[in-house]
């Protein structure tokens, strides 16, 4: 009985599964406080085309692509700010992506409900937002503060200087961000895709980070040691 016990002990933490939620808000040259991109690739209705879900480094586009994941799901909801969402399957069968594309003009909405998912979501979870940091535009509604024993959710940010913006809301949602950025910089999902391959190894912060800016270099063209001045070196 006791050899039992031991084997459910050793194997039940590689069991669990574990699930990301990517909540992106799609680039919207007339709703948002960015530098206009290209009309199509800046059009917040159209997920198809736009620059953080259809393009090449879109999350739909890029994900799709990748033999770490397959799509098992879609879904399309109607009278929502969601315009577009996207189940993915992990090729070890442990991990689970949801990503949901969210209209450029519902940027509240989508911050929102990504620091409510913040509070909510359990050791297992990471919760990842990604596109314009809409903090620096208006204030959403904030969820209340979770309870000090509240378990720690994982948190991801790819948007424009997150550190300053974000830091202090994880805080108070008792999340524990993984990955936020320095400086103004562009969110492509090779990010995530990257990061989120090193966080279901449960590798460290610094480990995560050091990716992400393998990963932008590669993207920007630009070596890793600038790379690595993008993303905030978390204790």
């Amino acid at each position: 009985m006791k050899y039992i016990l031991l084997f459910l002990t050793l194997v039940s933490p590689l069991a669990a599964e574990k699930t990301i939620h990517a909540y992106v808000c799609l680039c919207d040259n007339v709703h948002q406080g960015i530098l206009p991109v290209g009309e199509k690739i800046g059009n917040g209705m159209k997920p198809a085309s736009n620059l953080y879900w259809g393009c090449s480094d879109g999350l739909s586009s890029y994900f799709k692509k990748s033999k770490k994941w397959k799509l098992t799901k879609r879904i399309q909801p109607k009278d929502s700010p969601i315009l577009d969402q996207l189940h993915f399957t992990h090729h070890t069968g442990k991990a689970k992506i949801i990503a949901s594309a969210y209209r450029g003009d519902r940027m509240e909405d989508c911050l929102n409900h990504f620091l409510t998912r913040c509070r909510e979501a359990g050791k297992n979870e990471l919760v990842a937002f990604i596109g314009h940091n809409g903090l620096m535009d208006s204030s959403p509604q904030i969820p209340s503060p979770a309870k000090h024993d509240d378990v720690a959710a994982n948190a991801i940010v790819l948007a424009c200087q997150t550190q300053s913006y974000f830091t202090e809301k994880l805080k108070k949602l008792n999340a524990r961000p993984l990955l936020l950025t320095r400086s103004n910089m562009y969110p492509g999902s090779f990010l995530l895709h990257d990061a989120a391959e090193v966080w279901l190894r449960n590798g460290s912060r610094d480990q995560i980070r050091q990716a992400a800016a393998k990963a932008y270099a590669r993207n920007q063209k630009i070596s890793q040691k600038s790379a690595l001045t993008v993303f905030a070196k978390i204790d």
